[in-house]
């Protein structure tokens, strides 16, 4: 703001000469820093959703599972949630240590291909509380992107918590200088997280955030014995269906209720690997191939613009 540091309500506060001086305005150095380091990373894909408990950090873990079937690409896992990270426990990779090295602090693998880094490996209990104000869950996030050795990958997954706040504007902001092929964003069938939905929609439009798709997630409930679904949560208004419609984006799948898929991530194991054959697995295979047909077409978009 132009006024920042001069108006009437400034004075007093401790700050008000760093602002009044314009030196707030200066881009924040560590962007380009951020821009250098994940230059070897060639797709970056964000995982999105405006409502909690939709399924973001599951279907995070299982598209990095996904991806990393293929043992000739390299992925990574970041998980952006700072005051819920669940994806220690997901990955099967609880009471993990993240350890420093000389190219900087070095992810945990689950696999060869497969990193994954997280604050929840900085707690010394998965009961542990994260009370941080934003600026602080900025400069963690800033660490993690900045400071990780992710070293030459395929796919950098970010899974982020609900919301349109401090997290989203940070990751955004710090990705700014390097291309994003775009955000996925969950949903569950029902209007009450639709209307959150939308909101994380808008959110991308505004900070011009590509988005690859939509997933419904816990789309019916497929029985594990007799097959047939029920709709535990009735799309009253469409679904993500009739909303991909309506705002013009693509309905990349919809993946089915599978208690299967709980269990999968309370024991940390790969639901995919565990049940190859479910319709549910099927769904996120189904997705991955949408995902890497959009990443590829971004990255030959982006080869041009820079040949250009």
């Amino acid at each position: 703001n132009e006024q920042a540091g001069k108006s009437a309500s400034c004075q007093g506060c401790p700050n008000q000469n760093l602002c009044a001086s314009g030196a707030t305005k200066a881009p924040d150095p560590a962007i380009a820093e951020i821009g250098e380091k994940l230059s070897s990373v060639k797709h970056k894909i964000l995982v999105l959703s405006g409502k909690g408990g939709v399924g973001k950090s599951t279907f995070s873990a299982h598209l990095a599972h996904a991806l990393a079937s293929d043992s000739t690409k390299e992925v990574a896992l970041l998980d952006v949630d700072i005051c819920g990270p669940s994806i220690p426990r997901i990955m099967g990779l609880e009471g993990e240590q993240v350890h420093q090295s000389g190219s900087g602090w070095s992810p945990v693998y689950v696999d060869d291909n497969l990193a994954v880094m997280s604050i929840g490996f900085l707690l010394s209990s998965p009961d542990d509380a994260v009370i941080w104000r934003g600026p602080k869950k900025n400069g963690m996030i800033k660490q993690f992107l900045k400071d990780v050795d992710w070293g030459e990958l395929d796919y950098l997954i970010v899974d982020t918590p609900p919301g349109t706040s401090d997290e989203h504007l940070s990751i955004v902001q710090y990705l700014s200088s390097t291309p994003v092929d775009g955000a996925v964003i969950i949903t569950t069938p029902q209007e009450v997280s639709l209307q959150d939905v939308r909101k994380e929609i808008r959110f991308c439009q505004k900070v011009k955030l590509p988005i690859i798709g939509v997933v419904e997630n816990m789309s019916g409930f497929v029985c594990p014995k007799c097959k047939n679904t029920s709709q535990i949560f009735p799309p009253s208004s469409g679904g993500a269906e009739k909303m991909c419609r309506d705002l013009n984006l693509p309905l990349l799948g919809k993946v089915p209720l599978d208690p299967r898929i709980a269990q999968s991530c309370d024991e940390g194991k790969s639901f995919l690997n565990q049940v190859p054959d479910s319709p549910a697995a099927k769904v996120y295979q189904n997705v991955v191939q949408s995902e890497s047909k959009v990443a590829d077409s971004y990255a030959v978009v982006c080869s041009y613009s820079s040949f250009q």
